[in-house]
């Protein structure tokens, strides 16, 4: 399934009453799924290989999650702001190309369906879309750096 048929997808849950969706085919499977006015796409190879964890690993994803469940308690510093969210893991660029200009900066006005990042996963190029009305406030990650999954990029204002 290319990316074209999960982004349709996306637009189809996201305009109807349907809470998930999964999809399978020969290359993976694909799972969308509709929490609160928000969509989740979570992707899984066609074949799952499990491992048993190592002691070593469990300790290090332990601490690795504490500083990010801080995180969030730190920033709400207005509570009216809305967070534009990564909804993949990659590298993120504020520009379409290194000469073309930003596409959203602080004061840059935003409108559902307008693109204010890229987001590179596995050499594809994706355009986040803002899906709220309003001004951004604050720019959270730095151009060219790697975001995970549910990472916070941006703070809007809403209008």
């Amino acid at each position: 399934m290319d990316l074209k048929q999960i982004h349709d997808l996306i637009k189809v849950v996201n305009k109807s009453n349907i809470g998930e969706i999964s999809i399978e085919d020969k290359d993976g499977k694909v799972t969308i799924k509709q929490k609160e006015d928000k969509i989740t796409v979570s992707t899984a190879p066609a074949q799952v290989y499990a491992a048993a964890p190592t002691p070593v690993a469990a300790p290090a994803a332990a601490t690795a999650a504490t500083p990010a469940a801080t995180a969030p308690a730190a920033a709400p510093v207005a509570d009216n702001l809305i967070t534009i969210k990564s909804p993949m893991i990659g590298t993120f660029y504020r520009r379409a190309a290194p000469d073309k200009p930003l596409m959203a900066e602080e004061g840059t006005e935003v409108n559902p369906g307008k693109v204010v990042c890229i987001i590179e996963a596995m050499k594809l190029f994706n355009e986040i879309e803002s899906e709220v009305k309003g001004t951004i406030v604050k720019v959270l990650v730095e151009d060219a750096s790697p975001v995970e999954y549910d990472q916070p990029l941006f703070l809007v204002q809403p209008a």
